[in-house]
């Protein structure tokens, strides 16, 4: 996954006018429009680099004229007192960007060290960890690529990536088979079917109806591995709920093709990062 310029400028953009409003007032009193400085990004704990370029870029808006020496690229592993990257430029843009860049850099840092540490977690298991619709509001985007960039696999972006078909959509059609029928004819042939299944009732119901993806939603592991062999490779398998860092690969041990957690942006901490001068 790539974070092109062009398709986050305008939420940099954005997130300057916020932090900026009517002018910074301590900078622009405190320096002149021609003073120079130089300073460095530097991180305060180890991780995963995540939105290096996200955090350039916010200081190239502001001044065309800087000059930055990436030393890192997101995916990085980076230790407690490194420098990630040297900026010499206009004292006014550098200081008045320092905080929403750091902003960006330390939320998608913490999000792909915390994403990092679960898909490592399974070990050699065959699963792949992966995230939720659990997103913050307009920040989907960065929060993905922030998953992405730890080391795990995107679930949908959005409702019209792919059909997914849970408890409160099952109530409404009046059953799993109903709300599969339903939908079927009416879909692309790019698009798969996910059904949120909590019993293996569902379970054998999603697989009869042929049911692409099956999601074994908050279900102890032994009924999770009952349930997989039921599947039997007719679709893919996905484990969901009571996801965590002490669990998963316990989850993993089931067979599941796939685990997906909110945990890994929802509960992610943002990483120490710091500008220098």
């Amino acid at each position: 996954m790539i974070l092109h310029d062009f398709i986050i400028e305008e939420h940099i953009k954005n997130a300057l006018k916020e932090d900026i409003g009517f002018g910074d007032i301590t900078t622009d009193i405190l320096t002149d429009d021609d003073k120079i400085i130089k300073a460095d990004m530097n991180t305060r704990e180890d991780g995963i680099l995540c939105g290096i370029d996200v955090a350039a870029l916010v200081f190239k808006i502001l001044s065309p004229e800087i000059k930055l020496e990436k030393l890192y690229k997101d995916g990085d592993v980076i230790k407690k007192g490194t420098t990630l990257m040297h900026i010499e430029g206009s004292a006014r843009a550098i200081l008045t960007g320092e905080r929403t860049a750091l902003n960006y850099i330390q939320r998608l840092s913490g999000i792909a060290t915390e994403t990092n540490k679960y898909q490592n977690a399974i070990g050699d298991y065959k699963a792949k960890i992966t995230d939720t619709r659990k997103n913050t509001p307009n920040f989907r985007l960065f929060e993905k690529y922030a998953v992405a960039t730890g080391g795990a696999r995107l679930h949908r972006f959005n409702l019209s990536d792919c059909v997914m078909i849970k408890d409160n959509h099952i109530q409404l059609a009046g059953s799993i088979t109903n709300a599969v029928n339903k939908i079927r004819p009416h879909l692309s042939h790019s698009h798969k079917i996910e059904v949120e299944c909590d019993t293996i009732e569902q379970v054998k119901e999603a697989v009869q109806v042929k049911a692409d993806i099956i999601m074994l939603d908050n279900m102890p592991c032994d009924l999770m591995k009952k349930c997989v062999e039921i599947i039997n490779n007719t679709a893919i398998v996905e484990a969901s709920g009571n996801v965590t860092l002490e669990t998963v690969k316990n989850i993993a041990q089931t067979g599941v093709d796939v685990i997906s957690s909110s945990a890994i942006v929802a509960k992610a901490k943002t990483l120490d990062i710091a500008l220098d001068m």
